[in-house]
């Protein structure tokens, strides 16, 4: 894959979301109006609690992904726009939960909701949204757009236990980790895209393609946080350097340097991840290893042959504007490690 892409006057630059931004830009301004809607309540904390995160300057991505396979597959409806809200519901909860069960302070360079309301109003407001994610899906009345939704929301919730299970087990291999980041991350990339063939009524190769696609991408995305994790700050990533390292979290460099240290580095990792060493010293030696043992490098050419991947699977569509949008969206998730 390469870094850099090409203007209409053929000029290099880096990739960017903003092919895909200015794409869906009009019926984006259709799918906020939903959210801002469907968020409000009686009960005057759940939209301020909500907003507090989904005015958080967030990119957007999947409701944008499933606003642009749309214009991919020239889907002329509305439909998309109540499901592409949904989709962010979705995600906007298990932001708030996954807050709560980490313990973070800091999300997308502000406050998380945790830290402001407590844990006890999060994670409720997380249920509102799911509850009213379910609803934008019953009123669309496709059975097949409900399965592949639900059946994300139940996988996701896998995945984060999964991850609960796995925090701290330094012995955990890398098959589990993808595994992991492919059910809690990447099947919501993978529902957001798929469900943009189903209103538009194409055949299933097309609803496959689609829904590779966003899996790919989405364990692409997950892997270069990995590595950013440790080599960004909060101005850059939203939240400090080393939050994983500092909670534990066995990611794939950690596993990658944990399998290639010394019998002295692997002590080290054991004793970090336990959370018995985890400080300011400790984080600065963890970043050391991940370069020196090419752990960063091997993770972001993971991502790499992932992102290949999601970009192959658009081989079947002609090509346009959406698909050049698409294709970006992928080299930017991975241009951001650089």
């Amino acid at each position: 894959m390469t870094a850099t892409v090409h203007d209409i006057r053929g000029t290099r630059r880096e990739p960017s979301l903003q092919p895909l931004m200015t794409l869906v830009a009009a019926e984006m301004n259709a799918v906020n109006q939903v959210i801002l809607d469907r968020m409000q309540s009686e009960v005057s904390l759940i939209p301020t609690l909500a907003g507090h995160l989904i005015a958080g300057g967030g990119k957007r991505m999947r409701p944008m992904l499933t606003l642009a396979c749309a214009r991919l597959l020239d889907y002329g409806g509305t439909r998309h726009h109540k499901l592409a809200a949904c989709v962010e519901f979705i995600h906007t909860a298990t932001l708030l939960h996954d807050d709560v069960v980490d313990g973070s302070g800091l999300r997308r360079g502000k406050a998380t909701a945790n830290l402001i309301w407590g844990n006890q109003a999060t994670v409720l407001v997380g249920d509102f949204l799911f509850s009213r994610s379910f609803e934008l899906m019953v009123e669309d009345g496709s059975l097949r757009v409900l399965k592949i939704l639900s059946r994300a929301s139940a996988v996701i919730a896998e995945g984060e236990v999964n991850q609960l299970t796995a925090a701290r087990e330094i012995e955990t291999s890398e098959d589990r980790y993808l595994d992991i980041i492919a059910a809690k991350t990447a099947v919501l990339f993978a529902a957001a895209c798929q469900i943009a063939a189903v209103v538009a009524e194409r055949d299933p190769r097309d609803e496959a393609a689609l829904e590779s696609f966003g899996r790919n991408l989405g364990i692409a995305f997950q892997l270069v946080d990995d590595a950013i994790d440790y080599a960004s700050d909060a101005d850059t990533m939203g939240k400090s350097l080393g939050d994983d390292f500092r909670e534990g979290k066995v990611t794939l460099p950690v596993i990658l340097a944990y399998q290639r240290g010394s019998e002295e580095e692997r002590t080290f990792w054991r004793e970090a991840v336990s959370g018995r060493a985890a400080g300011e010293a400790e984080l600065a030696r963890a970043v050391s290893l991940l370069k020196s043992t090419g752990s960063l490098d091997d993770t972001l050419a993971r991502a790499r042959h992932y992102g290949a991947r999601a970009i192959d699977s658009l081989a079947g569509f002609a090509a346009s504007p959406a698909k050049a949008a698409l294709v970006e969206c992928v080299e930017f998730a991975i241009a951001r490690a650089y």
